[in-house]
């Protein structure tokens, strides 16, 4: 099975795949987490998007009895990412938006470099609470 399998789901199929914790571990990529991301801010707005994907992904991954894998600033700061690309997008769907930006996938890390100072990815407190960049805010 390809990484990319997740579009043999539609988007409210592979929404209630995830939200079900449904969804097979190896089909939540990176590239389907920011997909998740695009589907929850088109449906439902940044806010309400930033606070499904925290509850989805924490969930997700303590169903799958990964209790350390979760990280809110990550989470929302992916989620803040997306909302901010797709605000400036000229394509209407997921698939043509990481083809207008392909950093997004490919150089994500980098990304999240220009706004926070620290390894946001190993800091225990980011990984607990929501921590505000401390270079760019969004």
């Amino acid at each position: 099975m390809r990484i990319k399998d997740h579009y043999q789901y539609t988007d409210d199929e592979f929404e209630k795949q995830f939200e079900s914790f449904k969804l097979k571990p190896g089909l939540f990529s990176h590239e389907a987490h920011l997909r998740l991301a695009y589907i929850h801010i088109e449906k439902y707005g940044r806010e309400q998007a930033e606070r499904n994907m925290c509850e989805q992904i924490k969930g997700y991954a303590e169903s799958l009895g990964v209790f350390d894998k979760f990280n809110k600033t990550v989470t929302i700061a992916s989620v803040k990412a997306m909302d901010h690309f797709m605000l400036r997008a000229t394509s209407d769907n997921f698939p043509d938006l990481i083809k207008e930006f392909p950093r997004l996938l490919t150089n994500f890390r980098d990304l999240l470099s220009k706004h926070y100072g620290f390894n946001v990815f190993a800091s225990k407190r980011a990984k607990k609470e929501y921590v505000a960049p401390d270079l760019l805010p969004f």
